[in-house]
């Protein structure tokens, strides 16, 4: 089984939540006897540039019709867009910024949404994405406690990750979320931590058997 696991936390791995829950995802798919290759990518040592004019016009000019520097300016995100595309499954973690998610992660998805790579755009305007039957995963961590209370309606990162990879074709992404790990006390973030791992748990048992 090939996994894209990507990282995005600013921290380093020893105090980020979301680097170790990540690591410990995988640890349970290999204690299942699952035979892991693993493309690992930290979204804060590759960062991906920011879209530029040369960017858009390239990416919407028929390939047959692009000129040396447009193929040029559209290299790194041809082979991003590949990477994901040979990838059984993405494990994407991250951590919660400022109620969305880390800027990485965005230039990150605007580097794989590409006409005619990862979604097709139809003569009449509807679009088919690409990405079907891929399994993907995100596990996030939060300062506050989304699920309910005042800062529910905050939540900004779960609508944009379900609208873009929606829109590739994955059609029902998981989602793990660790929360309250900030604005807590020490016990509700240590249950939060815990409810987590049983949840990654419970996905990696799932996806050892349908293997």
């Amino acid at each position: 089984m090939k996994i894209m696991h990507i990282d995005t936390s600013a921290k380093i791995a020893e105090k980020s939540n979301s680097r170790m829950l990540g690591q410990f995802f995988l640890k349970q798919l290999q204690q299942q006897n699952i035979d892991l290759d693993i493309d690992y990518l930290d979204l804060t040592k590759d960062v991906q540039p920011h879209l530029t004019s040369e960017f858009v016009v390239a990416t919407y000019k028929p390939a047959n019709e692009r000129t040396t520097e447009m193929k040029q300016v559209l290299a790194a995100s041809d082979v991003m867009c590949q990477r994901v595309i040979d990838a059984d499954a993405l494990v994407c973690a991250m951590p919660m910024y400022n109620w969305t998610i880390p800027a990485t992660f965005k230039t990150f998805i605007d580097t794989i949404i590409r006409t005619g790579v990862t979604y097709d755009l139809f003569p009449d305007g509807t679009t088919q994405g690409k990405l079907t039957n891929k399994k993907v995963l995100f596990i996030t961590t939060r300062g506050a406690d989304l699920r309910s209370g005042d800062f529910q309606h905050m939540d900004a990162m779960t609508p944009v990750l379900k609208a873009s990879f929606g829109f590739l074709g994955v059609e029902n992404p998981q989602f793990v979320n660790a929360q309250p790990l900030q604005f807590a006390d020490q016990e509700a973030r240590t249950q939060a931590l815990a409810r987590a791992k049983e949840e990654l748990t419970y996905i990696a048992h799932k996806w050892a058997s349908k293997l």
